[in-house]
Parts: C-alpha cells; structure tokens; sequence
C-alpha cells in the first residue's frame, strides 16, 4: 500500500511540494544546479525556527528529570516493592510539577512525519497525479532523488563520494556530540544529592551503575541517523545533517541558559 497515495497525505505532500519548488524557482538565479539543496537547506532551518519551542520543552523536560531525580529516587526507595503504589506516587509527582514524563519525545514526534514527506518529495516520480520536478535536483553534481549508497554502486565518481562523505562525516560529528551533551546532562542528573542518607537501591530498581549503563547504551540510539542517511534519498540526509547540526547546538545552549545558577 502506498501512503502517499491516500488522500490527506497526499494533499500534504503536493502543499510541501509546491513551498518547495516555489523557493527552488526562487533561489535557481543564486544557486543554479544546486537551488533544490540549498531550498532543502533554508526550509529544514525555517522548521527548526518554528521548533524552538518544542526544543524548549524538550530541554525544561531534562532538567526537570535532573530536579526530580532526588525525589524519584526516594519513591523508588520507599515504594520499590509495590510497583503500582511506585507509578501513582510517580504520577502524582509529575502532577504536582505539572509536568509530563513524555515531554522529552516531543522533537522525535514531530520530526518523523517532516522527514517522511520529505522522503516522499525525492522518491515519488509523481505528486498527486503530476509530474515531480524536484527530481531534477542536484548538489554539487550527486542528483538529490539517490541515495548516497545508490550513487556508490552505480559506479562512484569524485563528485558523488565528496558529497556524500562530506554529509555523512557531519553527521556524524553532530550526533557523537549530541552523544557526549546527552552522557554529560545524564551525568549532571545523576549527581543530584537525594534526600537524606545515602541509601541502597529498592528491590527491583536499577542502581546508580546500571542506569549509567543503561543511559551509555541509549545514547548511541542517534546514530542510527547516520546509517539511515546513507539509505535515503539525499535530500532527506542533507535534512538529517542540517536538522542534527541544528538540534546539538541548541540542546547545549538552552542547557546552559536553563540551567540552575549555583
């Protein structure tokens, strides 16, 4: 079954389609050949701007973790052995703050269906019955419509290997740095003095070292973009590098700018 071609999803993807071959005509007398890209570049920075906010909650959500840990680990002490008694005090604590649990999903919730239309503009040899010019794009010579992978085996030139290295290398960096941001707030967090004297784990809760093992083990969840990047057309990776460069550099300042002062 092709979701693009149901109906609403349709009519969304021809409204994305028409922005971006509107701001490509726009941009062709600067960027030439590579107007679709840099169309790519401006739009995927156009969404960050207008995720600000939710990259605010994201960033209040851990370091409201980071506040709460104490107290949470004092539930876990106290109600270790009633798991239902543990998620009702743990409930009602984050009602208390008026805060959601889940706050911290937020940017992966909204980022997925931006990167499947985006997908879906590079793909697709017709949008809702016509003709896709975007396919005609390129950067730097490699056409945006292949994946980086696909151009490879096709029979690799300078041109194709540049850019695509040169994609995936940044990429990369941007989510090993994200990485080491996420290992260092998860570290700030776990540093947070409980209550009272220093106590062993309850029955069933993970301890200090197993959650520090647990938190090395998710931190390297994002790097999975890196491998995707590589299978998707490449106009979805420049989306994922420009999005990613994007996503570690305001995680770390609105860390240091929420942050507590000591």
């Amino acid at each position: 079954m092709d979701i693009y071609a149901f109906g609403p999803i349709a009519a969304v993807l021809d409204a994305a389609y028409a922005v971006l071959h509107n701001l490509t005509l726009f941009l062709t007398p600067f960027a030439t050949a590579n107007a679709a890209a840099l169309a790519v570049i401006v739009l995927t920075l156009a969404l960050r701007l207008l995720l600000i906010p939710v990259g605010v909650s994201q960033a209040r959500a851990q370091q409201l973790r980071q506040r709460l840990a104490p107290r949470l680990t004092e539930l876990r002490r106290l109600h270790g052995t009633n798991p239902e008694r543990l998620q009702r005090e743990t409930a009602a604590l984050y009602a208390a703050e008026n805060a959601s649990p889940l706050a911290g999903c937020l940017p992966l919730l909204v980022q997925a269906p931006i990167l499947s239309i985006v997908y879906g503009l590079f793909v697709l040899g017709t949008i809702n019955g016509h003709d896709n010019a975007l396919l005609a794009g390129a950067l730097f010579g490699s056409p945006l419509g292949t994946s980086i992978l696909t151009g490879w085996a096709a029979g690799p030139t300078p041109t194709v290997l540049l850019v695509g290295g040169v994609l995936l290398v940044v990429l990369l960096v941007a989510q090993l740095l994200s990485r080491r941001l996420m290992l260092a707030q998860g570290a700030a967090s776990a540093a947070a003095p409980a209550p009272g004297a220093a106590l062993p784990p309850a029955p069933g809760a993970l301890s200090p070292a197993a959650q520090a093992t647990m938190t090395g083990v998710l931190s390297w969840l994002p790097l999975i973009s890196v491998v995707f990047a590589a299978f998707v057309p490449l106009a979805a990776a420049i989306y994922l590098t420009v999005s990613a460069l994007w996503g570690v550099t305001e995680r770390a300042l609105l860390w240091r700018m929420l942050r507590p002062a000591r």
